[in-house]
């Protein structure tokens, strides 16, 4: 009777302990859980309410929101004529001005597209276009496009025309590209990277990016490079462009 009441015991004993690691097991899943959670609601999703027009109003109306992305239609020659006889461009920015963060997104780019991604865009009234400001991170149908036939700094992926990307890392026209933009002041460097490869790294500010400008075709521009705040742009080259999953995290 005795040996029943001590096996009784350590198998009490047992599944107590078996209770309090599966306990802990679970604690430490749920744990998991909301730090995986808590890390995804860093990131913000840039949708197409999050843009508006470069220098301010209504999105243009040739940005569309279609099946989960947003896409632009080029206008016609005719729609780009202003009063005076000059050309508009239809370029967006994000409502809200970054510093510091990680922008990540997919885009897909038409038969001999170009276009762009730019950061610390000013909207002074000085500047008619978010280029004469922004540093851009190119896109491009590297096949066909005549500007990838300038170099490799003009390529996808590039620090427009200041750091070439390594090698080719663009996915055949159609398909959807990855590319992640980080951009820190604090530490000055930013980098590129384009479906799972970093093609760019350069400095973001202060001599060290000025350096880098010396000899380029923004070498002397006012106002390139200089803003550590502003906006975010996605670039009107005339071309079809899808983005999708746009999101961005501050650093």
């Amino acid at each position: 009777m005795r040996k029943i009441s001590i096996l009784v015991v350590l198998a009490v004993l047992a599944f107590s302990c078996k209770e309090k690691e599966a306990l802990s097991a679970e604690a430490t899943d749920v744990s998991k859980t909301i730090a995986k959670t808590v890390a995804e609601n860093e990131w913000t999703s840039l949708s197409l309410d999050h843009w508006q027009a470069f220098k301010g109003g209504e999105l243009p109306s040739f940005w569309k929101a279609e099946n989960d992305a947003i896409v632009f239609h080029p206008p016609t020659a005719e729609e780009r004529k202003k009063p005076d006889g000059g050309r508009k461009s239809f370029n967006i920015v994000t409502k809200k001005a970054y510093t510091n963060f990680v922008l990540s997104l997919e885009w897909k780019m038409s038969d001999t597209g170009n276009s762009g991604i730019m950061w610390g865009v000013s909207e002074d009234a000085k500047f008619g276009e978010p280029y004469q400001t922004g540093l851009e991170i190119q896109l491009l149908d590297n096949d066909k496009h005549p500007d990838a036939k300038n170099g490799p700094n003009r390529q996808a992926g590039a620090l427009y025309d200041l750091v070439p990307p390594p090698t080719d890392e663009t996915k055949p026209v159609g398909e959807w590209n990855t590319t992640i933009i980080t951009i820190n002041h604090k530490t000055n460097e930013g980098t590129s990277v384009l479906n799972g490869v970093e093609v760019a790294q350069f400095p973001v500010n202060g001599e060290a990016l000025q350096t880098l400008l010396k000899g380029s075709k923004f070498d002397g521009w006012e106002g390139f490079g200089a803003y550590k705040t502003g906006k975010i742009a996605l670039q009107d080259h005339g071309d079809v462009v899808s983005f999708r999953n746009i999101k961005i995290k501050e650093l």
